[in-house]
């Protein structure tokens, strides 16, 4: 067992002008850190899934506009010329994970703050330490806002639960706190006894990998399954409830989440249990109609092929390797959300994250 962190955890943080990282890549043998002293290394440590999660993604996002304005400083003090680095910067930025809207909503929230700020006359300075103290700011509202989606979840859950849950939607995925883990937390912080089963979630193994090492490590009783096991345990009538996270949420309710959720949503209403998204406004997309629209992420196929040196497919055998798929919102018992549970029809409850 690696050392213990304190919590909330310090996901991302900055420290001696750099961006860094708890990597996640390590977990649960070693607990290191990555340190970005430069653009490159964060878009890396993005794709590399370092950092991972969608609200974890969008505050070192935040964080890489602050530590780009910080590079672009040796170009030059012209503050209009330095928020067109940015804005390019944001761009790159932007590329590494297409499905994650955390990743865009806090680029669009730190260019404007510059852009204001330069229309304003502020100087370089000035306008570099605002857009550390969003990167700061936006993490503080994420742990915030995921204590009380916490809350709100917990009371749906009986004094002694049973929870099934998917990927790494915790305090690793977020600004420390966590999702659907969050209401994990705050149920045992207000009492109640929880015990999770946590889908292993391949082919990266997030389940088994972070969601086991973070729920252990703050005292929860936690049993891993096999993905395709979690049928069955809700067939047997273990579960009192599924709790997930999301990468994306649009306007009509369908949920983008690691791939293997959709089974577990259909399985669960085919077995009468319910099916929670835990997700921060952050994570609702009011610009894109339905989940056909959902750009889904495609990754290296090796993932699924084998892990690291070692290879259990066959060669010249290829795979497909998407990154999530979509859950339809018919399937959705409702969202936990820092505005409190919404409810079908979603058309009208999702307006108050939907106006973000």
């Amino acid at each position: 067992m690696t050392e213990r962190l304190p919590f909330p955890f310090p996901v991302v943080t900055w420290d001696d002008d750099q961006v860094v990282l708890i990597d996640q890549t390590r977990l649960p043998d070693e607990l290191c850190w990555r340190r970005c002293d430069d653009l490159p290394k964060l878009c890396k440590g993005i794709v590399d899934l370092a950092v991972r999660g969608a609200p974890a993604i969008g505050v070192a996002a935040a964080y890489g506009l602050a530590l780009a304005w910080r590079l672009a400083r040796s170009a030059g003090d012209d503050p209009v010329a330095l928020l067109e680095r940015l804005k390019a910067a944001a761009e790159i930025l932007a590329a590494t994970r297409p499905t994650a809207v955390n990743l865009f909503w806090a680029l669009d929230r730190g260019t404007a703050l510059a852009a204001r700020l330069v229309a304003e006359g502020k100087n370089a300075d000035e306008i570099g330490a605002a857009l550390l103290a969003e990167a700061a700011a936006i993490r503080e509202e994420d742990v915030a806002m995921c204590r009380t989606m916490g809350r709100a979840g917990a009371e749906l859950l009986p004094d002694y639960a049973t929870v099934l849950t998917h990927c790494n939607a915790g305090g690793l995925a977020t600004g420390g706190y966590g999702t659907a883990l969050g209401v994990i937390y705050a149920a045992k912080e207000m009492g109640r006894e929880v015990r999770v089963f946590a889908d292993e979630t391949r082919p990266l193994l997030q389940g088994a990998r972070l969601t086991a090492w973070e729920l252990a490590d703050q005292g929860i009783d936690v049993t891993v399954l096999c993905d395709g096991a979690a049928a069955t345990l809700l067939r047997q009538g273990r579960i009192d409830a599924v709790i997930t996270g999301a990468d994306r949420v649009v306007a009509n309710g369908d949920t983008a989440n690691k791939v293997g959720t959709y089974p577990l949503a259909v399985m669960a209403n085919r077995h009468d249990v319910s099916f929670y998204v835990a997700a921060p406004a952050s994570t609702f997309d009011p610009d894109t109609p339905c989940g056909d629209g959902i750009e889904i992420e495609q990754r290296d196929p090796a993932e699924v092929l084998g892990f690291r040196d070692l290879r259990w497919a066959p060669e010249g055998v290829t795979a497909t390797n998407p990154a999530f798929d979509v859950t339809p919102a018919e399937l959705v018992t409702a969202f936990i959300t820092e505005h409190g549970v919404l409810r079908p029809p979603f058309v009208d409850s999702l307006k108050p994250v939907l106006a973000r």
